[in-house]
């Protein structure tokens, strides 16, 4: 393989400026620092950054990256946890957020056809002006976009019951190296006629091609919803009453819980509904949603109250509609910037384990903390087994930077050897790929390899990325 271009000469800049003129190419220091970090707090400074407006761009764009050897780094909002959308080695930043357009929604097909920087939030407010549901929500769904969630395979709390964006892409459309165009899959709703190439571009991260449209599918809107907070005195009795939901027939749209250092995070910058010291002592919350036909939700709302209470929580709140769940989810979304009350930096890892080893790992995830010396925040996705690990500590301290690391890795082999996986859904990027061998063995790494190189046989595409 001919080795990859270190910088831009000249006559690449002069290329760049014509295909990409006025605002649609970046090349000073202080405009282009924002596109070389995301949420990781990884950054790298890109040699130029490039915003296309058309395909017709891209596809030019790909077939000079080819043929000089250019990397090339895509990207869209930056708020992947994993460095995925750093140039960290170097290349050219394409930001496609110029292409968002919301190009059809079909309640006939029950799918949508978008662009790939169209806002995720703003996406599913369309759709439900229709009476229509696409169900993935990731955290940064706000500001995220669907383009990035595809090349992400985003999660999110609903996953539980709905599943991740991999289960609503119907098909891509995605610029090749060589300015080749692929289009993946369609409007159908079944297709096996081939290899199903959709699925190998959603979480590859844009190390395959630039995106330049997506087919979602779409469910029926939900008429109702109703969320249930519980809190319990021990992670054993949160955990027996996640299971006495499931051993009732109950299928949550979203299970969610924090531990006890989570909760004790979140109380020092809000005031919370559960008991706290001196009057009593919460080791976990659940958090539950449910959703269906609003004739049928009061009934499944008391059957939710009933499997709860058998585990004995010392406090059950609930909210019917939105105007009264809303505030039991905003203290959801305080668990990640509660964290820093207890510590100024932290490491943000979202394992995931089989659901029955949930306890054993919490508990396991606990019990290294505390052998290193740092505080570990246990919260997430309790329904599907995905488990975020904050450890907290002070990264001036080289002493509590090395246990922190330390700490992390513990928790990495804790995970594997339980049947799990180091990402649930934030993918490997630069932050976990010197990890990825100890999950993915070499034959596994090696056909991954290969795949990529029938994509981007020179390896243009967001170099070092991944499983390599």
């Amino acid at each position: 393989m001919t080795a990859l271009a270190t910088s831009l000469t000249p006559t690449h800049l002069h290329f760049l400026e014509a295909l990409f003129p006025g605002d649609g190419l970046v090349t000073r220091p202080e405009e282009m620092a924002v596109y070389g970090a995301d949420s990781s707090r990884r950054s790298a400074m890109p040699w130029a950054v490039v915003r296309p407006r058309t395909e017709e761009q891209i596809v030019e764009l790909l077939r000079w990256a080819e043929a000089e050897r250019v990397p090339l780094v895509p990207r869209l909002r930056g708020t992947g946890m994993s460095g995925g959308a750093v140039p960290a080695f170097g290349g050219v930043v394409v930001s496609t957020l110029w292409l968002n357009r919301v190009l059809d929604i079909d309640a006939e097909d029950f799918c949508a056809e978008v662009e790939p920087g169209v806002v995720t939030a703003e996406f599913q407010a369309l759709t439900q002006k229709r009476r229509l549901f696409y169900p993935p929500d990731p955290a940064s769904l706000k500001i995220s976009t669907l383009g990035g969630n595809v090349a992400t395979c985003a999660g999110g709390m609903r996953a539980v019951k709905y599943g991740v964006t991999r289960d609503y892409v119907l098909g891509v459309r995605a610029v090749l190296p060589g300015g080749k165009i692929c289009d993946a899959g369609g409007r159908a709703h079944k297709n096996v006629v081939g290899l199903d190439l959709t699925r190998l571009f959603v979480g590859s991260c844009g190390t395959l091609g630039i995106f330049t449209k997506l087919t979602l599918k779409l469910l029926p809107l939900p008429e109702s919803s109703a969320t249930v907070l519980a809190a319990f005195g021990s992670l054993h009795d949160a955990l027996e009453g996640a299971r006495g939901v499931f051993r009732a027939g109950i299928l949550p749209t979203a299970l969610e819980f924090m531990d006890a250092t989570a909760c004790r995070g979140i109380a020092q910058i809000k005031d919370v509904p559960w008991p706290t010291a001196p009057n009593g002592d919460t080791r976990a919350v659940l958090l539950l949603k449910i959703d269906g036909s609003a004739s049928a939700l009061a009934d499944e709302l008391a059957r939710l109250e009933r499997a709860l209470s058998q585990a004995g929580p010392s406090c059950l709140l609930k909210g019917l509609g939105p105007r009264e769940e809303e505030p039991l989810w905003e203290i959801r979304r305080l668990v990640s910037p509660a964290a820093f009350q207890l510590g100024p930096d932290k490491l943000g890892e979202d394992i995931a384990v089989p659901r029955g080893s949930t306890v054993q790992a919490v508990e396991g995830f606990q019990a290294l903390g505390a052998e290193h010396g740092v505080h570990v925040a246990c919260y997430g996705h309790l329904g599907d087994g995905n488990i975020h690990v904050n450890i907290i500590y002070d990264a001036q301290d080289e002493g509590q930077r090395a246990r922190a690391k330390a700490c992390k890795e513990a928790v990495f082999r804790l995970t594997l050897s339980l049947g799990g996986t180091i990402s649930g859904e934030h993918g490997t990027g630069i932050t976990k790929a010197p990890y990825v061998s100890w999950q993915l063995s070499e034959t596994e790494r090696a056909l991954m390899a290969g795949i990529k190189q029938v994509f981007d046989p020179s390896g243009i595409l967001n170099p070092g990325k991944g499983w390599v």
